[in-house]
């Protein structure tokens, strides 16, 4: 079994680029979107892409970044201090994120899985809070929403994101797709009122509608391959705003 986040999100973006082509008919965009032109850019790494070149990804322009620390209670990404700390020396806001099973353990026990092994937060301006990253499952094509009823999976959620905020002090940042969303909590609106959205759709011009309740998205992982290593994203403001959101303002 891949216990590699890249492999999965791969999956993810299969499904996600399929479901844009039924009507964008888009191709990959190797760099940022013209409608997004101006934006902080910013990219997504895991193990897959082992020790980054951080000042050379600086000085591509990248101004975040999030690297994934942890998958269900029993994965850390063993790249993850180097990837961390180093984007932060390179002077990158950096952030953690969790790739969700929710068919393995609970919200909460997941939650303080990520926080015991790098999911934590400062408000010094330059720590992303954690991001959870809940999606297609990448080990059952035959139950994407992992056996939960929407129910569950809402109530699994908003279980993780209790005990998160509890430890950190920060609720998490949500990443998924809108296809995966609706399918999956049946289009709940019940996290977007205190939930930044970190949405996924590439093949694009723009991030497409949004999943219930939000009405902007705080990133957008548009592509998953192009200057920066690994996923590239936009963050959806000024750099300035970027270490306000990043400080908790």
């Amino acid at each position: 079994m891949a216990r590699d986040r890249k492999p999965s999100r791969h999956r993810a973006r299969v499904i996600a680029a399929s479901v844009a082509a039924l009507t964008i008919a888009g191709t990959a965009l190797a760099e940022s979107p013209a409608s997004a032109a101006g934006l902080p850019k910013g990219h997504d790494v895991s193990a897959h892409q082992k020790n980054v070149d951080w000042a050379g990804s600086k000085a591509k322009g990248a101004r975040f970044v999030y690297i994934k620390a942890t998958e269900s209670t029993n994965y850390r990404n063993p790249y993850f201090t180097q990837q961390y700390n180093g984007s932060r020396d390179a002077g990158l806001i950096r952030g953690a994120y969790h790739f969700a099973l929710p068919d393995k353990s609970s919200g909460a026990a997941q939650a303080a899985y990520f926080v015991r092994n790098g999911g934590t937060w400062t408000a010094d301006g330059r720590t992303l809070p954690p991001a959870l990253d809940i999606e297609y499952n990448p080990y059952d094509r035959k139950h994407q929403c992992y056996g939960l009823s929407k129910a569950k999976m809402v109530g699994w959620i908003k279980a993780f994101s209790d005990e998160l905020k509890r430890e950190t002090g920060r609720r998490p940042v949500i990443y998924t797709t809108t296809h995966w969303w609706n399918a999956c909590t049946g289009g709940s609106s019940a996290f977007a009122a205190n939930h930044a959205l970190w949405i996924a759709r590439h093949g694009s011009p723009d991030a497409g509608p949004l999943p219930a309740g939000w009405s902007f998205w705080t990133f957008w992982q548009y592509d998953n391959g192009g200057s920066l290593p690994g996923d590239q994203n936009l963050f959806n403001g000024s750099p300035s705003r970027l270490k306000t959101f990043a400080r908790g303002y």
